[in-house]
């Protein structure tokens, strides 16, 4: 393993080097002097004459200290600057070009710029969440106090209050969801830095994520195809099961009772593919180019199911794993949501 050079061993050996150079330079220029002919007698005594090689050495020394060393002051200036910046709350600020190499100023600029990139995106995060959290928090919140006023009622028979205690926790369930969702997209969708990957059995997780709607599609009585190929996967764990939840919970809900629902995993080429395919209704293709846009919502019929947040965190989570999402489907034919994931250390 090589030694890193440290940057204050790089300041001297550059002070060094500087030295020397301006040395030989001087003896160089005092050597041509000497082959031109000039006279010494000219600068009056050889005193002058070396004060005249002095103030030569130093000049050559200034420009050659200033050039050598600008590699080294300029991105540390910058840094200055950009640190000034995030102090007055500019989380924009960068340290550009960044140095070559693997030098500990290289790292250190990186790094840096790393940890701005982070600090604004946890910015965006902060200020994201709080307007989508008042936005679309309103509508159940005044649901939940409405109906909560309605039980002080003292008139409403056994069956009234049932009701309405019901439609109150399912709107503190959805509030629950929503804010759980819109946290977790908005996350991702300010993070830049890939977290730290983990090798994990993905067929063992998507057959988690079928058996996690069990009763769902049990109740729908859903023939279940699942094909599923054993893949150790080296990526994000955590992420990855949100996205087979999503979509997996969209095709039981949107299956006709009776229905079939289609589950594969498989590898093609460069890539791990997951296909999740139901015999729903399917979508137009004014619906499919919105599907990913936050809390859009094609069909209304299924609304209080469901917040408008699953595909978008879909998207973004593949998009973060360096892959893309694909979607097949036409009105009354059904839909079908292939991931393509990036192969990376796979054992089948």
């Amino acid at each position: 393993m090589k030694n890193k050079v440290s940057l204050r061993l790089k300041l001297v050996i550059y002070l060094a080097v500087t030295i020397t150079v301006t040395g030989v330079l001087t003896v160089l220029l005092a050597a041509i002097l000497f082959e031109l002919g000039v006279d010494y007698t000219l600068f009056h005594s050889s005193y002058v004459f070396f004060i005249v090689m002095l103030a030569v050495s130093f000049a050559i020394a200034v420009v050659a200290s200033s050039i050598v060393t600008h590699n080294v002051l300029a991105p540390l200036k910058q840094m200055i600057r950009a640190m000034n910046q995030i102090k007055e709350g500019d989380f924009t600020a960068r340290v550009t070009p960044e140095p070559k190499g693997k030098g500990e100023l290289g790292q250190l600029v990186r790094n840096f710029n790393d940890m701005t990139k982070e600090l604004q995106g946890n910015e965006m995060l902060r200020s994201d969440f709080i307007n989508n959290f008042s936005h679309e928090f309103k509508t159940p919140i005044v649901s939940i106090r409405g109906f909560a006023r309605q039980l002080q009622n003292q008139g409403l028979t056994e069956e009234q209050r049932q009701e309405y205690a019901s439609i109150i926790a399912e709107e503190a369930d959805r509030l629950a969801n929503m804010s759980s969702n819109i946290l977790l997209l908005t996350q991702v969708e300010n993070q830049h830095i890939s977290k730290t990957k983990t090798t994990f059995s993905l067929d063992e997780q998507l057959r988690k994520s079928i058996l996690l709607y069990e009763k769902q599609w049990t109740d729908k009585d859903l023939d279940l195809d699942v094909d599923i190929d054993e893949i150790q996967y080296t990526g994000q764990e955590s992420l990855l099961t949100h996205v087979w939840n999503n979509l997996i919970s969209n095709a039981v809900k949107f299956s006709p009772k009776g229905g079939k629902l289609i589950i594969s995993s498989r590898i093609d080429g460069n890539f791990v593919v997951i296909s999740v395919e139901d015999e729903g209704p399917g979508m137009d293709e004014i619906t499919v180019s919105k599907i990913y846009d936050k809390f859009y919502q094609g069909d209304s019929s299924h609304s209080k199911e469901g917040n408008g947040l699953g595909l978008p965190l879909v998207k973004r989570i593949v998009e973060l794993c360096g892959g893309y999402v694909d979607v097949d489907t036409a009105l009354n034919e059904g839909t079908k949501f292939d991931v393509f994931l990036p192969v990376t250390d796979i054992v089948v």
